[in-house]
């Protein structure tokens, strides 16, 4: 682990394979979706604590987000849907990278 002076972003570096394996497309879409949906779910959650507790929160970002998300599902699912007619699996290595950094 290493901290620097300026505490900015520290080299600690974490990694969880989140998604490793050879799916059909079917089981790839299946993935696929419901890891962006459980990361809009968080985005939309998030805005509205936000503005639970302050009504004049800005939410921008997190609406941001999410259409960020939607776009990045519809193109999965067109490459997905490439895979399928195309009669190949699909190989997805989902690796999540964690670092710190001062607030």
């Amino acid at each position: 682990m290493t901290v620097t002076k300026e505490n900015k972003v520290v080299d600690v570096n974490q990694k969880i394979q989140l998604v490793n394996g050879k799916f059909s497309p079917a089981e790839a879409s299946h993935v696929i979706n419901s890891l962006i949906n459980e990361k809009i779910n968080f985005h939309k959650l998030q805005a509205l604590s936000w503005y639970e507790r302050n009504h004049d929160a800005d939410t921008s970002h997190s609406e941001k987000r999410e259409k960020e998300l939607l776009e990045e599902k519809i193109t999965a699912r067109e490459y997905i849907a490439s895979a399928r007619e195309q009669g190949y699996d699909v190989i997805i290595d989902g690796v999540l990278e964690i670092k710190f950094v001062k607030k």
